[in-house]
């Protein structure tokens, strides 16, 4: 029903006020800037239809991996910059046994005021506790709309990972993603309802990009409007209890109780240039800009 308002109705400045006086008190008016660092870009075979990085349609403008030196440097960049939380992403094909060793080489640098968290593929209960003990405070996973059909994973791989990182200790970060003009209220309110169930502290929304060269790209859009509608629907229901995002961000979602946003380098599956920093990504310094301009505290 929340998310049937009309935009630009009435009712659905309503919808954002009650959103943002939520986030606003919930969280002390606080502001969060995450850092996420993608650290290869090369063909991953789980050719999830709207990656630039699927192996079938491989958009990315070069093919590389980065150095346990090249991603201590960018997680170093961050951290210096006042991100609160690194992210370290990687495709699910890249070898865990290296993922870790670079994790533990970069939380031997990485304050204990600033998470570290794993974004990479599909693991098991003994690699979550093995990323818990190399330092990792959480891991961002999600089970995708319409997973096992614009991806090339089975929904139940997705849901034993979930698992695994709150069986493990772990902070599960959770997301609505990719939404794209095709998928219906009822496929946004699934997802809402699973990250409530997993309590999940940090929620957010992702619009799905058109890259060029994907398979999705054809089906276009949402607009900034429905994506912001919908993050203000998505705090409502989950109540997150650190923090609640929108991606790609866009200015007006922080009056809809968003107060967080990503600042982005190396590969994006968003993106056709390999060193998104150079493109879509954006800068720590323009996130924190971001939020002071919404006026939250960062």
């Amino acid at each position: 029903m929340l998310l049937g308002i009309g935009n630009g109705t009435s009712e659905f400045y309503e919808l954002l006020a009650v959103a943002n006086e939520l986030t606003r008190e919930a969280f002390d008016n606080k502001g969060l800037v995450f850092g996420q660092a993608g650290i290869n870009a090369e063909p991953c075979t789980k050719n999830c239809r709207f990656c630039s990085l699927g192996k079938g349609h491989y958009s990315l403008s070069s093919i590389w991996r980065r150095s346990e030196e090249e991603v201590m440097a960018e997680a170093r960049s961050f951290i210096e910059a006042g991100a609160n939380d690194v992210f370290l992403m990687t495709t699910a094909d890249y070898p865990v046994d290296e993922f870790l060793e670079i994790g533990r080489a970069v939380r031997r640098i990485t304050p204990d005021s600033v998470r570290l968290v794993a974004n990479i593929g599909d693991f098991d209960d003994d690699t979550a506790k093995d990323l818990r003990n190399v330092g990792f405070t959480g891991a961002y996973h999600i089970h995708r709309l319409r997973e096992g059909v614009d991806t090339g994973i089975p929904p139940e791989v997705r849901l034993r990972t979930l698992d695994a990182i709150k069986g493990a200790g772990l902070e599960l970060y959770y997301c609505v993603e990719p939404i794209g003009p095709e998928h219906t209220y009822e496929e946004l309110v699934a997802e809402m309802l699973r990250a409530q169930e997993y309590d999940v502290g940090v929620m957010a929304v992702m619009r799905r990009i058109p890259v060029p060269g994907t398979p999705l790209a054809t089906k276009g859009q949402i607009s900034a409007l429905e994506l912001t509608k919908i993050a203000a629907v998505t705090r409502l229901v989950v109540q997150p209890h650190r923090a609640m995002n929108a991606h790609e961000p866009v200015q007006m979602s922080l009056l809809a109780g968003v107060n967080q946003v990503y600042a982005e380098t190396g590969a994006n599956p968003r993106d056709a240039e390999a060193n998104t920093e150079r493109n879509r990504g954006m800068s720590v310094a323009r996130a924190r800009q971001m939020l002071a301009d919404a006026e939250y505290e960062v």
